[in-house]
């Protein structure tokens, strides 16, 4: 469990890392991250401060899984409620986005030729399922 723990956490990081990136202004990836129609027209356009938002939760959930996977390292101060809860939100949080909107996003979206929905298929539903699974036996085991 350990290593799946400092797994997940990495991979938390470092897509905080990424989402701080645009907060500041970079542009790696951001332009790829986005669903887009079938014109190329983005359909989200999310301000810095929405990037934050998920910074923040991203590096939330990055402690979390370090505070789990490292025995008497507290990260994450609160009610054991709070853990818990965290402990089952943040893969249904992912079982949610391999869900999607049934139009741009997820396994069941409609749009399916842009460059977004080709990487959603290829690279973000895997991550996200690979999120989900990882989370589930963590909280589970």
């Amino acid at each position: 469990m350990l290593t799946l723990a400092i797994l997940e956490s990495t991979v938390f990081f470092v897509l905080s890392l990424v989402h701080f990136n645009w907060v500041v202004g970079g542009k790696f990836g951001f332009a790829k991250a986005l669903p887009t129609n079938v014109n190329g027209e983005r359909v989200l356009n999310p301000q810095k401060k929405d990037s934050l938002i998920v910074a923040l939760g991203l590096l939330l959930f990055a402690l979390y899984y370090l505070q789990v996977g490292v025995v008497g390292l507290h990260l994450i101060a609160g009610p054991q409620w709070l853990l818990t809860f965290l402990g089952w939100g943040i893969p249904l949080v992912f079982f949610l986005r391999i869900i999607g909107d049934f139009k741009y996003i997820g396994i069941f979206k409609k749009i399916k030729d842009t460059g977004f929905a080709v990487l959603d298929n290829k690279f973000y539903i895997p991550l996200c399922f690979f999120l989900f699974i990882n989370g589930v036996i963590i909280k589970v085991v």
